[in-house]
């Protein structure tokens, strides 16, 4: 009898100790290995509020791509930008979207006039914009709570049962900031694992010189391998031209046509014979557009070929697979 009391009390206590709730383990996200590219800058943008993770990333690469959301208007297959036949004409002026890539080591504002601080704000904008995405942001958080799949999934990026779309706008910067391209032929030859033929070699020439093509004082080139100084110019497009843009990075530029904040060129070949003989003066011309008077930097027509040869090698389609192949302007 003794032993049957003994033998009851031991597995109550096994009960009473199964029942109770075990402490919950320790948060600890992967942190995300940032590439460093040679010839990319050190200084980034990443904010002390949002480190990247592994875990982070995912869940932004998940949210970018649901229905409704980032990737109606940014295409893999284009540079994470909207393609030939997209159009922004609620933004004014601005017709065509900047690419999506690289934007981690964009310090200076984002969009076409600089006019979005962080990338976080980036994504609130283009989903509360009536003429973008138009959501609300309170019954976007609400759906997710209510999901299946994301609960999980934000409790393993920013270890917390709660959704704020705070954290939709986290998650989703980090993915965008994890879109590096840097693997371009023109890439492999500053490693010394490729060539550039003649043609190619001699673009570049042009690229980097100002008796050339005089590209590189807002594209950068060579030690500014974003191919952008992401700062706002005027570049002639109009005699009355008031505005300033931002010079749009050249890396997968064959992807990304048309090409200007208005989109007005559908070609490489409308933009090189634009700079080489279109260029119209006004007040508010950047004074780093040294050839105005003469119309353009006057390429030949061997200069233009060689020029455009260059451009190619700045296109990387490795991390746009295993999508359709990416259109390539002519």
């Amino acid at each position: 009898m003794i032993r049957s009391l003994a033998i009851l009390g031991t597995l109550s206590l096994l009960l009473l100790l199964s029942c109770k709730p075990t402490e919950e383990e320790p948060w600890h996200p992967t942190p995300y290995e940032l590439p460093s590219p040679l010839f990319f800058p050190t200084h980034n943008n990443i904010p002390a509020d949002n480190p990247m993770t592994v875990e982070g990333v995912a869940l932004g690469e998940k949210l970018f791509h649901e229905e409704n959301s980032c990737a109606m208007c940014h295409h893999k297959e284009y540079s994470f930008e909207g393609g030939p036949d997209a159009t922004l004409e609620h933004l004014g002026t601005e017709h065509t979207m900047l690419p999506l890539i690289n934007l981690v080591w964009n310090t200076t504002g984002l969009g076409w006039k600089g006019q979005v601080e962080t990338l976080e704000d980036m994504v609130y904008a283009a989903y509360t914009d009536p003429l973008e995405i138009n959501a609300d942001t309170a019954e976007v958080a609400k759906r997710l709570r209510q999901s299946d799949i994301y609960p999980e999934l934000f409790k393993k990026a920013f270890g917390t049962d709660e959704i704020s779309f705070v954290l939709v706008e986290k998650a989703i910067a980090q993915y965008i900031r994890s879109l590096v391209f840097a693997n371009s032929k023109f890439d492999r030859y500053l490693k010394g694992e490729e060539q550039l033929n003649q043609d190619e070699l001699n673009g570049y020439l042009l690229f980097i010189t100002e008796e050339g093509a005089d590209c590189f004082h807002c594209h950068g080139g060579g030690t500014n391998a974003l191919f952008t100084t992401n700062l706002l110019y005027n570049n002639g497009l109009d005699a009355a031209s008031k505005g300033e843009f931002k010079a749009p990075t050249l890396r997968n530029i064959t992807l990304t046509a048309p090409y200007m904040h208005d989109g007005r060129f559908s070609t490489l070949d409308e933009v090189i014979d634009f700079y080489s003989e279109g260029v119209q003066y006004s007040e508010q011309i950047s004074p780093l557009m040294h050839h105005v008077m003469e119309g353009g930097v006057r390429l030949t027509i061997e200069e233009k070929a060689q020029l455009k040869a260059f451009l190619h090698t700045l296109t990387d389609t490795t991390p746009l697979t295993p999508n359709p192949q990416p259109h390539v302007v002519p």
